[in-house]
């Protein structure tokens, strides 16, 4: 069996379990602590898969800024769980059904490691060659005498390639939305204004 994807399978087993336990621990602490351990396993899942910049953003959002964000929340909520949690059985048929449907969709898709893939056959050799002009406007004098663009006509390297230029808007829009989240987050968890004698009077 390939090491790599035997290591994959042993750490998508350790997520699973550091999931089911977050959602089964009553102490709210210990499950803030737990989902952080997820966070921590999917990002070295996203690393082992070359998936780098998935990665990093999975350890500095999951296991970092939203662990932080956990944690301010529970020093104004408290870590005990209040008992008898809500149970909805549609909400359980939904879940399974979005599972299947979702296990249905992978089966389609090529082994793991194929060089045969599409992706590996028509978008890859895109991204390694590197053959994204630039606007004329924006050639600097130096360059525009030897004929060249900016960076000779491509982008510096693959990442730069599959992130800037490719994925350029997606990734603007990530990062837009992570900030929203965790402004509003900040908002949310702001220390509340005590109000005066005088105003308390009043009311």
């Amino acid at each position: 069996m390939d090491p790599v994807l035997l290591l994959d399978v042993l750490l998508l087993i350790l997520a699973v379990i550091a999931a089911v336990a977050a959602m089964l621990q009553r102490d709210l602490l210990g499950s803030v602590m737990l989902m952080g351990i997820y966070s921590m396993l999917m990002a070295v899942i996203w690393a082992n898969l070359f998936a780098m910049d998935v990665s990093f953003t999975e350890a500095s959002v999951g296991a970092g800024a939203s662990t932080v964000l956990l944690l301010m929340a529970l020093t104004r909520l408290g870590t005990k769980e209040r008992r008898g949690g809500d149970h909805s059985l549609p909400a359980l048929v939904l879940v399974v059904l979005t599972g299947v449907v979702l296990l249905y969709g992978t089966s389609e898709l090529p082994r793991f490691g194929d060089a045969q893939a599409p992706a590996h056959l028509h978008i890859a050799p895109r991204y390694l060659a590197q053959d994204i002009g630039k606007v004329a406007a924006t050639v600097p004098a130096q360059n525009a005498l030897h004929g060249e663009g900016d960076f000779g006509h491509h982008v510096p390297n693959t990442v730069t390639a599959v992130l800037a230029s490719y994925r350029g808007y997606d990734t603007m829009f990530e990062t837009a939305v992570i900030f929203s989240a965790g402004m509003c987050l900040l908002l949310l968890l702001r220390p509340s204004q005590r109000r005066s004698p005088e105003e308390t009077d009043d009311a």
